[in-house]
């Protein structure tokens, strides 16, 4: 396989822009937009992206976790090396919550469970991923059912993520025969053309900040 940039996909950058969701001196909490990618991407053309237009405001803003180009949603930024240490240390001991709202395709058979299928990257579908028990690696995420709507078979959840897996939420809805709408990647293309962007947003995340030690917690609406 060649490194020429013509393997890497073009991703367009959305005109819309980050929200501001919190604000002080050592980290910022941004509502991103679906259809930007969080830091650069390898095609020159994918240079546009939330870090590059948060650092035109905040220059030291740094990336500790990430969001799908396709994904809208809370994205913590750090302002300085110490807080950015902390903050990564917390997700790295897993102890920042975060939960997502989907809308996949048809009705789950419960109300809520743990989907906990081992994840790898597909090799002969590369850049996409795939559950397989021998090479992956161990992934979980819970889910719970917000609402169904019959006349169009189709279900809101919310999504815990316990592992960080690229893609985790995706494919774990996918091989529980939920493909979530939208999603250009995964979901059969009756499925994915019911909405003009992937429905996965990260509605909710809860850290503890790290110079006042209080527990933050921040709620952004999917705006689907």
């Amino acid at each position: 396989m060649s490194n020429s940039t013509d393997d890497l996909a073009i991703l367009p950058a959305t005109s819309e822009p980050y929200q501001i969701v919190y604000e002080d001196d050592v980290l910022l909490v941004v509502n991103k937009p679906a259809q930007l990618l969080t830091v650069p991407g390898r095609h020159p053309q994918n240079q546009d992206c939330l870090i590059r237009r948060v650092q035109r405001e905040f220059p030291f803003a740094e990336v500790v976790h990430r969001l799908d180009y396709d994904t809208s949603g809370l994205v913590v930024l750090p302002l300085t090396k110490r807080v950015l240490s902390d903050i990564s240390k917390q997700f790295q001991a897993r102890t920042v919550q975060k939960h997502y709202v989907a809308v996949v395709d048809g009705k789950l058979a419960k109300s809520k469970g743990v989907i906990d299928l081992a994840i790898a990257a597909d090799e002969q579908r590369r850049p996409l991923y795939k559950v397989c028990p021998q090479q992956g690696k161990p992934s979980q995420t819970r889910y719970q059912l917000l609402s169904y709507n019959a006349a169009t078979n189709q279900s809101r959840v919310q999504l815990e993520p316990v592992t960080g897996r690229s893609h985790q939420l995706r494919v774990h809805m996918l091989a529980l025969g939920h493909a979530m709408l939208g999603d250009t990647l995964y979901a059969p293309q009756d499925i994915a053309g019911k909405s003009p962007r992937l429905m996965l947003h990260a509605e909710y995340i809860r850290f503890v900040h790290p110079l006042s030690a209080q527990a933050m917690e921040f709620t952004a609406s999917a705006p689907f």
